[in-house]
């Protein structure tokens, strides 16, 4: 049963690691491009095909989606840690364990967070201060999208299973088709139909829940030690015990996270709806430098995981250090191509002069500075692997919360401009990387794992 199982899967634990951890890497690369298309084409054709006061509307929702659901994403990589490190391990019976507890995790988690961003929304997009001619838009948008909150965090939950198991390639496939289905779906009930905002998010479920069906169908296939079974589904005291511990930490930091940036859009919303449009295009756009950092920061947690649950630190060592500069260099590269066509990219969004100037601007503050923002993803995904995710949570919840907040609402105090908010990014990831290199160098993240049990023999 055991060569069954690993030729499954992809075992992190022996070749080179630099070709180990891009062959992992460039699937997860891969599907962040189509994640990002997926995120991004209710952005292009709601701005394309219903103007700039509804790419206002589904602009001011993404922090506030961000809010909501990063905290589930972000206790689903609780899961992925787990099972990575007893699958490094050899000790599939908790393999096993650890999937259906974070599946059943996932699943109530999902409800939980559908019943509760319905429920809010309009409350919350009133607090932020939207604008009140993008209001009702930015609600039903709001409203449609969390209804298919529970497919998001299932898709997130399988994807990380299977990322941990050492399949990133699946994922990719399934995305690719749910991207595609998206995409057909957004131009047929906007485009062709003229249906409304609120369509977008209608097409953005479809679509998530098509690659839902996908990842079941093959996480339920026989004859396989890993095999989800519905009749299983349990809370395992032990895994569910250890998917919080390493989860909850990642959780409340996106969430952190997640609420400065509802803070930003607090603000950016008191400049008007160009603002609003304008950064909104530059967050979609902002979001394929993330690409690189996401893919290399995903395979660095893996394979961290899984090299440390094996016992074999000098490889960890080595995969750390190659996947830091490599997410930092490709971060690098798109933040000079995002500066030197900034304003191309805005435009695909909406061709209003003042939303192009507005956005063209961010982009000109923020890129350069990519390379640091890649380097504290990094080194966070290196905490959580070694099974220190409150490390990074620390570090962001100080950084680039309660710092970035306390810097913002200063500046626009005394100095109510735009260009004072873009500042805020740079600025903290800079300090966040700066605090993460001396953890990095002066820690014992290596030894994470056998702090808490016995070394591997």
């Amino acid at each position: 049963m055991e060569k069954h199982f690993l030729s499954q899967s992809n075992d992190l634990t022996v070749g080179d690691h630099k070709k180990v951890l891009i062959d992992f890497a460039v699937p997860v690369f891969l599907s962040m491009l189509f994640q990002q298309l997926y995120n991004s084409v209710d952005s292009l054709i709601v701005g394309n095909f219903l103007g700039k006061e509804s790419l206002a509307a589904v602009s001011s929702s993404g922090s506030l989606i961000f809010l909501f659901i990063s905290f589930f994403t972000g206790m689903s990589m609780g899961g992925a840690v787990v099972i990575a490190r007893y699958f490094g391990e050899g000790k599939f019976d908790n393999v096993t364990k650890a999937i259906h507890s974070s599946v059943l995790l996932a699943l109530i988690s999902g409800i939980v967070l559908a019943v509760a961003g319905v429920a809010l929304s309009p409350q919350i997009l009133v607090i932020m201060g939207t604008a009140e001619n993008v209001l009702p838009e930015s609600i039903a948008y709001f409203k449609w999208y969390f209804v298919g909150a529970p497919t998001v965090v299932m898709y997130n939950t399988f994807k990380g299973i299977m990322n941990a198991l050492g399949d990133s390639r699946r994922p990719l496939i399934y995305l690719i088709i749910s991207s595609l289905l998206n995409i057909a779906l957004d131009l047929f009930f906007v485009g062709a139909l003229r249906l409304g905002i609120a369509w977008a998010a209608v097409a953005t479920t479809i679509a998530q829940a098509f690659s839902v069906i996908l990842c079941l169908i093959h996480l339920t296939e026989k004859n396989r030690i890993y095999t989800l079974s519905f009749k299983n589904l349990r809370f395992d005291r032990k895994m569910t015990a250890e998917t919080i511990r390493y989860g909850l930490p990642t959780g409340i930091q996106n969430s952190v996270i997640g609420f400065a940036n509802v803070m930003v859009q607090a603000n950016i919303n008191s400049f008007g709806d160009d603002a609003m449009a304008a950064c909104g295009s530059y967050a979609k756009t902002e979001g394929f430098a993330f690409m690189p950092i996401t893919s290399f920061s995903m395979a660095l947690t893996t394979f961290i995981g899984q090299n440390l649950g094996a016992g074999k630190k000098d490889r960890a060592r080595q995969g750390a250090r190659f996947g830091i500069l490599s997410g930092m260099i490709l971060a690098e590269m798109i933040g000079v191509i995002v500066f030197a066509f900034g304003p191309l990219f805005i435009a695909a969004y909406n061709r209003d002069p003042e939303v192009i100037r507005i956005g063209t601007m961010q982009a000109r503050i923020e890129s350069l500075f990519f390379f640091l923002l890649a380097f504290s993803h990094c080194v966070a995904a290196i905490c959580r692997g070694a099974g220190k995710a409150f490390v990074p949570m620390t570090i962001m919840l100080s950084v680039w919360c309660v710092l970035r907040i306390i810097y913002i609402t200063v500046a626009m105090h005394f100095c109510h401009d735009i260009r004072l908010l873009f500042v805020a990014y740079p600025l903290t990831w800079t300090i966040s990387s700066i605090i993460y290199l001396i953890y990095y160098k002066k820690s014992r993240w290596i030894d994470g794992f056998d702090l808490r049990s016995p070394a591997v023999k």
